[in-house]
């Protein structure tokens, strides 16, 4: 059985620890031999695998997710895996949460190497054309930190918007400036819950008067299956896109209660759309990316005071 480690995980692994990239090698290992011994985690198509770090010099504990496919295991998540961490068997999961699975594990699974892949490419032209930018990402969220929002926002985070925050928790801006199309910025997770409770109380607050309005006329500036996701800037949250859990689409949301977005596409698109726009610049018709220093500029919400120091992308 073909064992492949994406280059992000060997980075991960290597700023872990010393020993973690050789315990990641024996671990490969013993996935070739037996690809089952993962559990069940909290994503669809994703296994789960604990490293006891006393078995190596300088390493961790470590939680290992990968995917099993006939032909093939891609291990695509490492983090040190805390003393705490709830157990990721199947009869944990499957308490509480057999009504909030997706219907169809394989589509499921597809998903989530399609997120991955799409932040991969992403991250990837990051690193290596705009390091300044590559630096604001933040790390991946864990899974309890994904658990807890749930918790808190009351519906079932969806898969793709999962596995995306457990690849990065936010993006605090290149030298101020978001790395997705019109210098957007995904939201940390503590933004995503402050935003959500902003809106839902908005709602509440017309609900007052709903109850008098005729049918026809009753406002609607919020659903309770909208999960805020992206920012306006970094560091401005007065509007920006959400996932509807219901749908699966993106809308825009607006601080100060304007009339609904219209609605833009999946989460997988949207990403696939802005790593195309960076690889294939010359064919990009929604933005232009640039560079300002090492901070990927995109050319629709430049500030005009610097568009002077704006280099376009070519490739």
């Amino acid at each position: 059985m073909k064992v492949e480690i994406q280059p992000d995980v060997r980075d991960i692994a290597a700023r872990l620890g010393a020993g973690v990239p050789y315990a990641l090698k024996v671990l490969a290992g013993q996935l070739a031999d037996d690809p089952d011994m993962g559990r069940p985690s909290n994503l669809p198509g994703i296994l789960n695998v604990t490293v006891d770090g006393a078995m190596f010099e300088d390493c961790p504990d470590l939680s290992v997710g990968y995917i099993h496919e006939p032909d093939r295991i891609e291990i695509r998540f490492l983090r040190a895996a805390p003393s705490t961490e709830p157990s990721t068997d199947a009869h944990d999961q499957k308490q509480g949460r057999d009504q909030d699975q997706p219907a169809d594990p394989g589509i499921a699974a597809v998903t989530v190497r399609e997120v991955a892949d799409a932040w991969r490419r992403i991250t990837g032209w990051l690193k290596h054309n705009a390091p300044d930018s590559y630096a604001a990402l933040r790390a991946g969220a864990s899974p309890t930190a994904i658990a807890a929002l749930e918790g808190d926002l009351g519906i079932r985070i969806p898969v793709e918007l999962h596995v995306l925050w457990l690849l990065t928790s936010g993006d605090d801006g290149g030298n101020g400036w978001g790395c997705l199309p019109g210098n957007r910025a995904l939201m940390t997770l503590d933004a995503v819950a402050a935003a959500y409770r902003l809106k839902m109380d908005a709602q509440a607050h017309e609900d007052t008067f709903n109850a008098d309005r005729p049918e026809d006329e009753r406002i609607t500036v919020w659903k309770a299956t909208r999960i805020p996701v992206v920012a306006l800037g970094p560091a401005d949250s007065t509007s920006g896109l959400y996932l509807d859990a219901e749908t699966g689409y993106l809308g825009r949301w607006f601080r100060y209660n304007e009339g609904p977005g219209e609605v833009l596409d999946t989460l997988v698109t949207y990403l696939e759309e802005a790593a195309d726009m960076l690889e294939a610049p010359a064919l990009a018709t929604g933005d232009k990316p640039g560079l300002i220093g090492g901070a990927l500029v995109w050319l629709s919400s430049i500030d005009p005071a610097q568009e002077d120091r704006w280099q376009p992308w070519t490739g």
